[in-house]
């Protein structure tokens, strides 16, 4: 009996065949689902995921395509068949990024006196306006570095923010109901855009977590979104968050990053975000 050796077994994960299979399953398709959404034949998929058939570029973007992997994958499976990456990652800073950040930057800018960042897949805050800074001020101004992450130094993630030991959840009064909701969307966002640091970001705060607050929300009352609720020296403030992506992206930066814009909740909190303004 022929045995297969530990090498070929990682090279296997890493080939076309498995990406593709691997991905299909993740968004719970069928051969035959994805063959009629990709207009292919079932069994070019079939000889696709088997090996037995070597896909063109285009036919890596088709099927890419159909099964909505992000564009930092899509190289991935360019590069597992042969063919250069065609996606850029481009950083912010780049000249070709203007416009993009322009964008980005009159969002946030344009949703003040209210808190807004620019986060990417694995949450990390690429960019913030005045109003959410002075908002983790007020919570500690030695917040970052209390929960910084000793290999990313400088680096500040949303979720470390909520999730560390000494981050904002003391602050935060409806954390039974709100934990929950943030843990589940991390993790359907990990595992829909494949993304693995987000992943080794929610592997190292499950420690700090109690698993019955993350699998059992306290019942809610039936409002259209449920804010984040906090109070800190008396103040208490009541957001909610709008999410917005880019729809056209052909960066891979620009695919990943999204604007979060928080609102307030009730008049107290609008009031009190246009004092601090003011």
């Amino acid at each position: 009996m022929a045995l297969t050796s530990p090498a070929s077994a990682r090279a296997d994960t890493r080939g076309f065949p498995y990406l593709l299979k691997s991905w299909r399953q993740k968004r719970r398709l069928s051969q035959l689902d994805l063959a009629m959404n990709a207009n292919v034949s079932q069994r070019h998929v079939s000889f696709l995921e088997s090996g037995r058939a070597s896909p063109s570029r285009n036919m890596i973007l088709q099927l890419s395509e159909a099964l909505e992997v992000p564009l930092r994958e899509r190289n991935d499976w360019l590069v597992a068949a042969g063919f250069a990456p065609i996606f850029k990652a481009r950083p912010l800073d780049d000249p070709q990024m203007n416009q993009v950040m322009n964008a980005v930057q009159m969002m946030l800018s344009n949703h003040a006196p209210f808190p807004a960042i620019a986060i990417d897949r694995a949450w990390n805050i690429r960019l913030s306006n005045a109003p959410f800074d002075m908002l983790t001020t007020m919570i500690g101004a030695d917040m970052w570095e209390k929960i910084a992450d000793p290999k990313r130094p400088g680096q500040h993630n949303l979720m470390r923010l909520f999730f560390h030991p000494a981050g904002i959840r003391s602050y935060v009064t409806n954390w039974q109901a709100v934990a929950p909701l943030l843990w589940h969307r991390a993790q359907r966002e990990a595992e829909a855009l494949g993304g693995q640091e987000m992943k080794s970001v929610l592997l190292e705060l499950a420690q700090y977590q109690d698993s019955n607050t993350l699998w059992s929300a306290e019942d809610a009352n039936l409002v259209p979104v449920l804010p984040l609720e906090m109070e800190k020296d008396g103040a208490r403030i009541s957001l909610f968050t709008v999410i917005a992506t880019f729809g056209t992206a052909q960066d891979v930066t620009a695919d990943e990053l999204r604007i979060e814009s928080l609102f307030p909740a009730d008049e107290a909190t609008e009031q009190l975000f246009r004092a601090m303004a003011g």
